[in-house]
C-alpha cells in the first residue's frame, strides 16, 4: 500500500463488498470492445458500460457511463461514445479499461456511506439516495459499531421510511436485508481500518433483496494511535484539603492575586508560593513547593508558560498528584506553544501527575467554598456539575446563575484537555453522590471514541446534557482559534450524543432548564400532564406549549371531576387545564393538589402556573406545592410568574427541590425533552 490515499476501482470496491456478502451486480473488467461483447454474454443484457480510469472520480460527470445497452452493436457504440467523451471532457485522463455490468432493475434508490471522523472514528450514514441525496438530506448517522437493532432504527428514522414499509398499497420492501447491509458496512469499517470513506449510491432496494449498484471506497494507510497510560484521576478531588498556588502575587492586576483572593474562603488550607516569600492577603508565602510544611493535594499554576515545566517538575518531586494549569500560551498559540505543552505532558507522565488545562479558568467546588479560578463570582451550592471548554462561558454562566438561583456541585474548566479531559470529569461527576446532573459545553472532543463509550455508561444513571459549539462553518473556525483545536462535523457530534444518551441542548438556557428539572425530579414516567392555574390565558397557552413539545394534556376522569366540583366555583373549566378562576386563593390550589394526589394514576407531570394576585400568597402557595410534591412520586413543575412579588415563593420551591420556570414554554420544552429521553431509555432496556 502506498503512503497516499487511493480510490479503489469499481471492481475492487465490488470485491470488498462481496467479502461482506453485500450483493453487487454481475460484472466483468475488459480492455476492448471485442472482449466487452464476449463478457456481456455472461453478464447479460441489458447492461451498463463504465470507464475505468484512476484519474476520474465521478464517472457520470465525465461522460464515462452508458446505460440501457441491449445488444452487441449498442455495446460497441457505447464504448466508442465513452472514449470520445472522455477525450473531450478529460483529455489527460488515462483509460485503463471498462466495466461491463448487469443493469439492475428499477427499485427504491437509497444511500449507505461511512467515513472516519477525526473525533469519533468510523461513522455510518444512511438515507435516501440517487441524484438528490444532498438536496433532500434525508439521512441518519450512527457511530460504529452499529448493532443490528440500531441498524433497524436507522432504517425507520428517515422521512422516506413509508416507501420502505409499503405506502398506499405498494408492496413492502426488504427492510431486513437493508438493516443487515447497514450492519455489515459498520462491521467492514471496524475490521478494515484502512477504509477511510465509503459511498454506495445508489443501493437499490427491492421487495426481496437489494443490490449495491455503484460503490466508491477510499483507502489510506492506517497507523494506530499511540496509547498513553495515565494514573487514575484522584476520586477525592471533591474533597481536596490542601492547595498550593504557584504564582501568587501581591499585584491586584495579576491572575495570581485574584486566584489567591478567591481561595481565601476555601474550607481547607492554602499555601501561596512565590520566590519572593513574604506575606500576601494575610497569608504567609513560601519560596517554593519544597518549602511547604506538608504535601499539598493539588497545585494551582499561574506563572508564565515558559516556567510551567519547572513547576510541574517541582510538583512531581514533591509528590503532588493533581495540578490545575491556568496559564495560557500553549497549543492554542502555535507550534512553539504545542512543543511546550508536549514537554509538560512528558513531565506529568514521568511523575504520575494528572492536570487540567493548560489554558483554563480553573475549578470551583461550591460546597467546599473552593473557587480556584480568576472569576470573582462564586456559584451557589447545587446538584449540577458544569464542565466547560470555555472560561468565558463559565464566568458568564456563574454570574447568571446567581440571579436565577441555580447552584452547582462543581464547575470545571477543561482548557486544552491535554491530560484531564471531558471523560475524566464525567467519570468524576458520575461517581459523586452530590451531583445529580451533568452539563457540558463542548467545542472539541479530542478522543471521541473514548468520550462516546464512557458517556454511554453514565447516561442511564445520571442525565448528561451538552451544548455543542461550532455548528456553523464560521463557528467551527472560531472554535479552532479559541482553544487550538479543530471542531469536527456538528452532525457527527449530534449523532454520537444521541447514541450515547446525551441530551443535545440548543443553548445554555435550555441546558440548565433541563438540568434543574432532571436534577430535582428525575425523568418523568410518561407524558400525561395536568395544568393547575387561576390564570385563564396561561391555561390556553399551556395547551399550545404542551402540543408543541410532545406533552399530552390528560383527560380527567369523571370521578376526579366530581370531587373537584365539590369545592370549585361555578365558572371553573371542568377540564384539564384546570382553570380555577382568577379569585382562587391558596386553599383552592391545596384542595386541587389533594384531589390529584388521590388520583395520581391519571397523570405523570403537574404544571402549577400562578401569577401575582391580591388573593394569593406566593409563600403559602409554594409551601403547599412542596407538600404536594412530597405526597406524590410524579413530577411537579412550578411556574410562579412575575418578579419581586413571587421571589419568596420561588426560594421556597428551590429549597424544596422543585424546579420553577419564569416562562411557561421553557417548562414545557424541558419536560418534553425529558419525556423523549425517558422514552429512549425505555426502548434501550427492551
Amino acid at each position: 500500500m502506498t503512503d497516499a490515499p487511493r480510490m479503489l476501482s469499481e471492481p475492487e470496491s465490488y470485491a470488498l463488498l462481496n467479502d461482506y456478502r453485500i450483493p453487487v451486480p454481475r460484472h466483468a473488467v475488459v480492455h476492448s470492445a471485442d472482449v466487452a461483447i464476449t463478457a456481456a454474454e455472461t453478464v447479460g443484457y441489458p447492461c451498463v458500460a463504465k470507464v475505468l480510469s484512476p484519474s476520474i472520480t465521478h464517472k457520470s460527470d465525465a461522460g464515462g457511463v452508458q446505460i440501457g445497452i441491449h445488444n452487441p452493436a449498442e455495446l460497441r457504440a457505447a464504448i466508442e461514445t465513452i472514449q470520445s467523451t472522455i477525450h473531450e471532457r478529460a483529455p489527460d485522463a488515462e483509460i485503463t479499461g471498462f466495466v461491463i455490468e448487469e443493469q439492475a432493475p428499477p427499485g427504491l434508490e437509497l444511500y449507505i456511506g461511512g467515513k472516519r471522523d477525526p473525533a469519533f472514528g468510523p461513522v455510518i450514514t444512511f438515507g435516501t439516495g440517487g441524484t438528490l441525496v444532498e438536496l433532500e438530506h434525508d439521512i441518519t448517522m450512527r457511530v460504529a459499531p452499529v448493532t443490528p437493532e440500531e441498524a433497524t432504527a436507522m432504517v425507520r428514522s428517515i422521512r422516506h421510511y413509508p416507501q420502505i414499509a409499503g405506502y398506499r398499497g405498494t408492496e413492502p420492501l426488504d427492510e431486513s436485508a437493508l438493516a443487515d447491509t447497514i450492519h455489515k458496512i459498520s462491521t467492514l469499517f471496524i475490521n478494515r481500518p484502512e477504509v477511510a470513506e465509503l459511498d454506495i449510491n445508489p443501493l437499490i432496494l427491492y421487495p426481496d433483496g437489494l443490490c449495491a449498484v455503484d460503490a466508491r471506497i477510499l483507502i489510506r494507510p492506517y497507523a494506530p494511535a499511540p496509547v498513553t497510560s495515565r494514573p487514575p484521576l484522584p476520586q477525592d478531588l471533591f474533597w481536596v484539603s490542601r492547595i498550593a498556588l504557584v504564582g501568587a502575587s501581591a499585584n491586584p492586576e495579576k491572575i495570581g492575586y485574584i486566584v489567591l483572593r478567591n481561595l481565601l474562603s476555601f474550607t481547607g488550607t492554602v499555601y501561596p508560593v512565590n520566590p519572593k516569600g513574604g506575606e500576601i492577603l494575610g497569608k504567609s508565602v513560601y519560596p517554593s513547593l519544597a518549602d511547604i510544611p506538608e504535601r499539598p493535594d493539588a497545585v494551582i499554576i499561574t506563572v508564565p508558560s515558559t516556567i510551567v515545566p519547572q513547576v510541574m517538575r517541582d510538583a512531581g518531586e514533591r509528590g503532588i498528584p493533581l495540578a490545575v494549569i491556568i496559564t495560557s500560551g500553549f497549543r492554542e498559540t502555535g507550534e512553539d506553544g504545542a512543543r511546550l505543552e508536549e514537554e509538560i505532558e512528558g513531565i506529568a507522565l514521568e511523575y504520575g501527575i494528572r492536570y487540567t488545562g493548560p489554558n483554563c479558568l480553573g475549578m470551583q467546588v461550591p460546597r467546599l467554598s473552593l473557587n480556584a479560578t480568576f472569576d470573582p463570582k462564586s456559584p451557589r451550592v447545587g446538584h449540577t456539575a458544569f464542565i466547560s471548554q470555555s472560561g468565558a462561558i463559565i464566568t458568564t454562566l456563574v454570574d447568571w446563575s446567581l440571579t436565577e438561583g441555580i447552584g452547582f456541585s462543581a464547575v470545571f474548566s477543561v482548557g486544552n484537555q491535554t491530560n484531564i479531559d471531558f471523560v475524566d470529569y464525567i467519570r468524576l461527576a458520575a461517581a459523586d453522590d452530590y451531583t445529580r446532573t451533568i452539563v457540558l459545553y463542548i467545542e472539541e472532543i479530542r478522543d471521541g471514541r473514548r468520550f462516546f463509550e464512557e458517556a454511554a455508561k453514565v447516561t442511564p444513571v445520571k442525565p448528561v446534557i451538552a451544548i455543542k459549539a461550532g455548528r456553523s462553518e464560521v463557528g467551527q473556525k472560531a472554535a479552532a482559534s479559541h482553544t487550538g483545536s479543530l471542531a469536527g462535523s456538528y452532525e457527527v457530534y449530534e449523532a454520537a450524543f444521541r447514541q450515547a444518551g446525551i441530551i443535545n441542548a440548543q443553548n445554555l438556557s435550555d441546558a440548565f432548564s433541563l438540568a434543574m428539572l432532571l436534577g430535582s425530579e428525575g425523568y418523568p414516567k410518561g407524558n400525561r400532564a395536568v395544568v393547575i392555574s387561576s390564570a385563564g390565558g396561561f391555561c390556553v397557552l399551556a395547551s399550545d406549549y404542551a402540543e408543541q413539545h410532545g406533552i399530552r394534556i390528560a383527560p380527567l376522569s369523571d370521578t376526579l371531576l366530581e370531587e373537584m366540583n365539590a369545592f370549585m366555583p361555578h365558572g371553573w373549566s371542568r377540564q384539564n387545564p384546570i382553570d380555577m378562576v382568577g379569585d382562587a386563593g391558596v386553599h383552592r390550589f391545596a384542595l386541587t393538589f389533594d384531589a390529584l394526589i388521590r388520583h395520581q394514576d391519571e397523570w405523570d407531570i403537574a404544571f402549577v402556573i400562578s401569577v401575582p394576585t391580591a388573593t394569593l400568597d406566593p409563600v403559602h402557595l409554594a409551601t403547599e406545592m412542596a407538600r404536594f410534591s412530597r405526597h406524590t412520586e410524579k413530577m411537579v413543575v412550578g411556574c410562579l410568574l412575575g418578579g419581586e412579588s413571587m421571589a419568596a415563593g420561588v426560594r421556597i420551591l428551590r429549597d424544596a427541590d422543585i424546579p420553577n420556570f419564569a416562562e411557561p414554554e421553557d417548562a414545557f420544552r424541558a419536560a418534553g425533552t425529558a419525556v423523549k429521553r425517558e422514552d429512549e431509555l425505555e426502548k434501550e432496556k427492551k
